[in-house]
């Protein structure tokens, strides 16, 4: 059974662009994937704790000396990372907040960067571990950050996602880009355009 994640980071419930264009994509892939299983986790509406010292010192705790404290702080960080080791596709569908992104993604982020779960260290380098996924990034923005733009250099948010996905791993990313919002729909309609062609491809639903 295939199985999609949806992280869902703005803080808008009510008129938010990118729950919007998330919202098109699911339906889209489960008309493809009807018996399949979708994961919601917003961490716009219910933000994750930003890392404290006594939740790092627990994920570098070995398991068998982990008492019920330790395992209280990181049960949170071990049920995001199983969600992302369920799934076969992962969207983040996500503004762009002072040119990057909400601090409940980066918080989110935070807890799934373990090493020795999502990521190690080789003599190479590290290693992502979360590999034959599929990852779509959905970035909506007011002004226009794409390459080529003048305001390309400030973009903080689809490419520090696309390295975080290839960290952990996740190096088959597509990005969808809604720019140029607070000036019309034309971008808006432009990115539905675009995920329909990415779920247009039988069976490879999120390839570029």
């Amino acid at each position: 059974m295939k199985t999609l994640l949806i992280v869902n980071a703005s803080l808008n419930q009510d008129d938010s662009h990118s729950r919007q264009l998330a919202a098109e994509l699911q339906a889209g892939w489960l008309a493809i994937h009807p018996q399949g299983r979708v994961i919601q986790r917003d961490v716009g509406a219910a933000p994750p704790p930003h890392l404290d010292i006594e939740t790092v010192t627990a994920f570098y705790t070995e398991p068998d000396r982990r008492d019920e404290a330790t395992q209280r702080l990181i049960a949170l960080s071990d049920q995001l990372v199983a969600e992302l080791q369920a799934a076969d596709e992962v969207v983040i569908a996500t503004p762009m907040y002072n040119f990057s992104v909400p601090s409940g993604l980066k918080a989110w982020i935070d807890l799934i960067c373990r090493v020795g779960v999502t990521f190690r260290y080789t003599e190479h380098g590290p290693e992502g571990l979360l590999h034959g996924k599929r990852g779509l990034i959905i970035a909506t923005r007011g002004g226009r950050y794409a390459a080529g733009a003048p305001a390309a250099a400030a973009n903080h948010q689809d490419p520090y996602l696309r390295t975080v996905l290839g960290f952990v791993g996740i190096d088959d990313v597509t990005v969808v880009a809604a720019e140029g919002l607070s000036a019309g729909r034309d971008g808006f309609e432009q990115a539905q355009q675009q995920l329909q062609r990415c779920l247009q491809v039988p069976e490879a639903a999120l390839v570029d």
